[in-house]
């Protein structure tokens, strides 16, 4: 058997083998965090639910989901294990800042607008600047000036319209 022949099954093993091995150490992990979870650590569940561990059993989970509501879920139920901060920001809406002494973003656009007096007096005082461009009111005039002359020579510089028939094939 020639050596080319038996490379493709060679890889196509190699590649099988990198697949399982990758997919073997994600279950590994996945199940040592759903071993360590601890009473009190905040979870979430495969189907997106936030809550508390209130009780870890053999294959069981007994999660605080609210006031007054337990629920018992399977430890494979288990999705993820958040932090106390991650899980306070996701639940709560507290936010855990790091840099307390950092500025705040505002949340709407209103107070990056300028409000010092000075500066709205100053734009007040701003006369029009020409950009170059003419209003229509200038161009009317400026036409009804000139020339009947120019007028004309302008008129036979465009092309003029035809109802579609040509000489050209």
């Amino acid at each position: 058997m020639n050596a080319f022949t038996l490379l493709p099954f060679i890889v196509l093993i190699a590649a099988m083998f990198l697949m399982t091995r990758s997919a073997k150490k994600k279950q590994q992990q996945a199940a040592n965090m759903r071993n360590e979870v601890q009473p009190g650590s905040g979870v979430r569940t495969i189907g997106g639910m936030y809550a508390t561990v209130k009780e870890v059993n053999e294959d069981t989970v007994l999660l605080d989901a609210g006031p007054g509501v337990d629920l018992l879920f399977a430890k494979n139920a288990i999705g993820a294990v958040l932090t106390d901060d991650e899980y306070n920001r996701i639940v709560h809406g507290i936010e855990h800042d790091l840099k307390s002494d950092a500025d705040i973003v505002p949340d709407d656009a209103s107070s990056l607008t300028e409000t010092d007096e000075s500066a709205a007096a100053a734009a007040s005082d701003d006369k029009a600047v020409d950009l170059g461009k003419k209003d229509a009111a200038e161009d009317k005039a400026d036409e009804a000036d000139e020339a009947p002359e120019a007028a004309e020579a302008k008129a036979d510089e465009e092309p003029k319209k035809t109802d579609g028939d040509t000489d050209a094939k």
